[in-house]
């Protein structure tokens, strides 16, 4: 929707330009005019066409992945997304990758409540379940902390770090982007690994999942693949039921802005 509309915008905008180039360096000036002037008329896209339009790619991903039927709820992905876009628009995520980290933590622990998605190809990568902290709950998450030596896991987005190598072998460092949520994230030592407690086995035979110190632990079996797929700046969000969480990155207005921005860059970029 909004990139017909940008598209009939930048198109509109040729009648200002003369039809003929009659040299190289004119034309690039003249396709430089026709860009600078569409990005200014971006203006005159109502926020409400914008936001439809937003809507429309949310519901594009969720629905050509299926994701309503891996059990992730629309609420908590949309959460997600608006998360995504913010990161993105500061510049913040990895251009090589286009990845989205979700964990619903309202969910049990015997419930795959960990996807991970690709947003360009519009896919799961992995949908499995995964351990949250000690002191969090037993089979369901109910508390939450960012204190040091609490044991408990911390709600709200993230940026992967680097790999390393650990007591839990390969093991990915997460940098905890929430203020008093989980910004302790790296002091902590909250990091992402593989664990045999986290596996469905374990769920049927003890009826939960075991517990880590306060960190995101999945399979083993699968740890390396996921580690390896959204390590180094990629987006993690961690939903939980805290109803006193707040996120910078939840504005929705600016994500949708920038996500508006970003199409009729590319739009224009195309003609």
């Amino acid at each position: 929707m909004l990139r017909v509309t940008l598209t009939s915008l930048a198109l509109g905008l040729l009648s200002f330009t003369s039809p003929v180039a009659t040299s190289n360096d004119f034309a690039s000036e003249t396709a430089l005019e026709i860009s600078e002037t569409a990005l200014t008329r971006n203006a005159t896209i109502t926020f409400a066409e914008k936001q439809a339009a937003f809507d429309d790619h949310l519901l594009s991903i969720y629905n050509e992945a299926e994701l309503k039927s891996k059990g992730l709820s629309y609420e908590v992905y949309q959460k997600a997304m608006i998360g995504f876009h913010n990161f993105k628009q500061k510049g913040l995520v990895s251009p090589a990758k286009s990845v989205l980290t979700v964990i619903d933590f309202t969910k049990s622990s015997r419930e795959k409540r960990l996807w991970i998605i690709d947003l360009n190809a519009k896919k799961i990568l992995f949908n499995t379940v995964v351990a949250h902290g000690r002191n969090t709950g037993q089979d369901k998450a109910v508390k939450f902390s960012n204190t040091p030596n609490s044991y408990m896991s911390s709600l709200g987005f993230y940026l992967t770090d680097a790999t390393y190598f650990g007591k839990h072998g390969l093991s990915l460092r997460l940098s905890g982007k929430d203020n008093d949520f989980n910004s302790n994230a790296m002091a902590r030592a909250i990091v992402m690994h593989g664990a045999d407690y986290a596996t469905p086995a374990f769920a049927r035979q003890h009826g939960r999942l075991g517990r880590s110190l306060g960190c995101p632990a999945v399979p083993q079996e699968l740890s390396k693949d996921i580690i390896m797929a959204i390590k180094d700046k990629t987006v993690m969000y961690i939903h939980g039921n805290d109803k006193k969480y707040s996120s910078d990155y939840l504005n929705s207005t600016l994500a949708i802005e920038a996500f508006a921005h970003e199409a009729f860059e590319s739009t224009v970029a195309t003609l």
